[in-house]
């Protein structure tokens, strides 16, 4: 009995030492892991604490505005109120839209386009459901979070046009950045944020964008933001406003004066080379393409037949039509091959071999000199002209005055045409063919394949005024600006300067009656029609009663050309105007051309304080600037 009394015992006091070393161990075990944790692996194990409690949250830039060149607001941003989802906080991405379908009308193709969005993107990162959310909206989903996990409303700013028609193509819009432009920057993938995507908002997009700061801010376990951190946050730099040269007040009463044709005008100061007035109608509302322009909207324009997307302005090419007949002038006194007072006799045709040349005016005009062959825009004149010339020195003239050029204005370089100004090497190129004397004919009178922009009109229009290569721009120059002297003799522009003014000014020139001059008191200006062919009647059509353009469909009707500029002793500013369609430029755009030139010369800078552009003293045509 004792026996077993001691066996019972020893029994006993080797387990408790089993379950006391046991312990022994589990707490050493415990400890040693408290120390791995709390010590050994404390940097790491904080920061995955941090994580969880801490969120750092990227803050957007504002975006700089875009300014006209009185400072006027041409782009600028407004508050916009959004509702972005995170999936890794929602859970059941439909059964969150669901939930938040009580509180804000969704239609189900937002719901389909928020899943796909949703399947593409990466858990933790918002993806959004609604931008430009109306004040009632957004409070009413504000004041229900706490039943919408994953939902988080936000306060930001979108991009506006305060003038979109007229400013459309200049400024152009903005855009969420696509895939292959924002790349893995997390400032670019970022759903409310927005990039240029044309005009100056694309040219000048890294200056206008600034750089993204960064917000750290306390989330509790479902994500939701508790408290923000600020002084351990990044505040974001705001992006640069930048200043245009355009003057927004002519750039917009040029817009409403072409009215709904298909038509563009560009205005230059001829000092400095400015662009005042840059535009193109019809236009369009670039604030719908910030937000996502619906597919019916963007079909609706881009199927128009005026082409409003189009900035006609600097991507439209033109016949420059009798406009050309200054650089051939020009050329024809440079090489001696026709003196001013020399006469031709017009008898409204010429015949060369088997194919007549017609003048526009089919009876003729009779002993014609330079002067007059220009006011009254004669094309047996410079059909003659042409012939004396060449076409290699025509070309070489109109390069100089900036007919195939590419502009550096500001604004993409895709977004220009740059025209063309045939040559025997390119007609053997494109055609297999000669160069022939017609051809040289056509080109004499800005027809056949010479092909010009608005704004290389505009430009052309300024190196005739002044005398000097003029250059384009957007930007102000911020100070005087010394052309390089175009190598022409200064009484050789004086006389075609002369018949400029003749053009409107003296009877029988071609806006003489339709113009009547600039509308300014003790302002004269000078000028030059076109009519860019467009489409040939035939006899057939002839014998079936089509006579005239108006007969014809609009869109096989000729196109009007106007260019000008004034003071015409003292050039400041030169205007181009180009009317797709609108019959002879007598007709359809000297009236406009000389209604813009008109609010230039009244709202010209010196009038005005706080001036961009910069200012010059005017150059005398006498003596050469």
């Amino acid at each position: 009995m004792r026996r077993d009394k001691q066996e019972a015992q020893a029994q006993f006091n080797r387990r408790t030492f089993m379950v006391g070393a046991g312990g022994v161990g589990a707490f050493a075990g415990i400890g040693a892991q408290l120390y791995t944790l709390q010590i050994l692996q404390e940097d790491e194990y904080r920061v995955l604490s941090d994580n969880n409690q801490f969120s750092f949250r990227i803050q957007l830039p504002t975006r700089g505005r875009i300014l006209d060149r009185f400072g006027e607001t041409i782009a600028e941003n407004r508050d916009s109120y959004r509702i972005y989802l995170i999936r890794e906080q929602a859970g059941d991405p439909a059964l969150a839209l669901d939930r938040l379908s009580r509180f804000m009308p969704m239609s189900e193709a937002r719901r389909e386009r928020v899943l796909r969005d949703l399947a593409r993107t990466p858990r933790f990162q918002p993806v959004t459901i609604a931008e430009g959310v109306d004040w009632e909206t957004f409070s009413r989903v504000n004041l229900h979070l706490p039943e919408l996990p994953g939902v988080m409303p936000d306060v930001g700013e979108v991009r506006t046009y305060p003038m979109p028609a007229a400013f459309a193509h200049v400024a152009g819009y903005v855009q969420s950045a696509p895939p292959e432009i924002a790349g893995d920057d997390p400032l670019l993938r970022h759903p409310a944020f927005r990039v240029g995507r044309t005009g100056v908002e694309i040219a000048r997009d890294v200056e206008l964008r600034g750089a993204a700061g960064s917000l750290k801010v306390e989330v509790n376990a479902f994500g939701r933001v508790i408290r923000e951190l600020p002084d351990q946050s990044r505040p974001a730099e705001p992006g640069r406003d930048i200043a245009l040269t355009i003057d927004s007040e002519v750039q917009r009463f040029a817009t409403e004066r072409l009215g709904t044709q298909s038509a563009s005008a560009v205005g230059l100061d001829v000092q400095t080379g400015e662009i005042v007035v840059m535009a193109s109608t019809p236009s369009f509302d670039p604030n719908l393409f910030v937000l996502g322009i619906p597919s019916r909207e963007f079909s609706d324009l881009n199927e128009n037949p005026l082409r409003p997307l189009f900035n006609k302005a600097t991507n439209g090419l033109y016949a420059p039509a009798s406009t050309i007949k200054g650089v051939i002038s020009l050329a024809a006194l440079r090489h001696g091959v026709m003196r001013p007072g020399e006469r031709v006799t017009c008898r409204g045709s010429v015949q060369l071999g088997n194919r007549r040349f017609h003048c526009w005016r089919r009876e003729g005009h009779g002993p014609v000199n330079m002067h007059d062959a220009i006011k009254v825009s004669c094309d047996t004149y410079f059909y003659e002209v042409a012939a004396r010339l060449g076409i290699e020195r025509i070309r070489e003239a109109a390069l100089e005055l900036g007919f195939g050029q590419l502009f550096e204005v500001g604004i993409p370089m895709l977004s220009q045409a740059g025209g063309l100004f045939p040559s025997p090497q390119w007609k053997r190129a494109r055609t297999g063919q000669g160069w022939s004397m017609g051809d040289t004919y056509n080109v004499g009178i800005g027809q056949g394949a010479v092909l010009a922009s608005p704004l290389q009109l505009a430009v052309m229009t300024a190196r005739m005024a002044t005398g000097h290569a003029v250059e384009p721009t957007l930007y102000p120059r911020g100070g005087p600006v010394h052309f390089p002297r175009l190598d022409f003799d200064d009484a050789h522009i004086q006389a075609v300067h002369n018949a400029h003014v003749g053009v409107v000014h003296e009877p029988g020139g071609t806006s003489y009656w339709s113009l009547g001059g600039l509308g300014v008191e003790g302002i004269r200006m000078a000028g030059k029609t076109g009519t860019s062919q467009v489409y040939s009647i035939t006899a057939e059509e002839r014998a079936r009663g089509v006579r005239d353009q108006d007969d014809l469909p609009w869109r096989l009707r000729n196109h009007g050309l106007f260019i000008c500029y004034a003071p015409a002793e003292a050039p400041r500013y030169a205007v181009a105007v180009v009317v797709e369609h609108g019959g002879g430029g007598a007709r359809s755009a000297a009236q406009p051309g000389r209604d813009i030139l008109r609010e230039l010369i009244l709202r010209d800078p010196a009038g005005h304080s706080g001036v961009v552009a910069a200012r010059h003293e005017p150059i005398n045509l006498a003596q050469g600037g």
